[in-house]
């Protein structure tokens, strides 16, 4: 047998959103589907028209749906329609997600920048080390010619005291003496405390 259809002429209406959610606010389980029926639709155009993505629209549209359920007791007819009601829930729990996925966003390139940033200023580093270098070559200028290269050879080429004194031709002994006096007037003329 066919259905007859007639055009231009009304079902016979079921009870309007906001008298099922009144059933829903007493825990009728059967009135929510009711509820959900008439609002999944808008709820998830108002969502998908914030979030802009499928996947994360239908999830928030379903979180919507489930916290309607539980706070429908909230629901006030005096402050405006049911489904108003409903939308704006939609739309904040939406505005929420953006602004969770934003916030998210910003720790994850805060985190990048801050792996990424040396633990102390390159540039401080690099003109401290000329500036010292920069002394220490001054420093050594003020020494005699032996004890110049009697440093020289021994700190700075790894030579022991013996090796330096056979290189220059001189005592062993001369060559510990002028080190030890290169080394006392360097770390005067560094100001370095003994």
């Amino acid at each position: 047998m066919k259905e007859v259809v007639h055009i231009g002429v009304r079902a016979a209406p079921g009870p309007d959103l906001q008298e099922l959610l009144g059933r829903v606010a007493r825990g009728e389980q059967e009135a929510f589907a009711g509820v959900y029926d008439l609002a999944a639709g808008p709820v998830l155009g108002v969502v998908r028209g914030v979030l802009r993505d499928h996947a994360q629209s239908e999830e928030v549209a379903q979180d919507v749906l489930v916290e309607v359920w539980r706070t429908a007791p909230r629901y006030r007819p005096e402050r405006g329609t049911a489904m108003n009601w409903i939308l704006t829930l939609a739309h904040r729990r939406a505005v929420d997600r953006v602004r969770s996925v934003v916030a998210s966003a910003a720790r994850e390139q805060k985190a990048a920048l801050l792996a990424r940033t040396p633990e102390f200023d390159e540039v401080s580093e690099e003109v401290e080390t000329h500036l010292e270098r920069e002394q220490v070559r001054r420093c050594l200028r003020g020494l005699t010619e032996l004890q110049r290269q009697s440093v020289t050879l021994a700190y700075y080429r790894g030579l022991t005291y013996r090796q330096v004194a056979e290189l220059l031709a001189v005592p062993l002994g001369t060559v510990k003496t002028r080190l030890r006096d290169g080394l006392i007037r360097l770390r005067d003329c560094l100001g370095v405390n003994a």
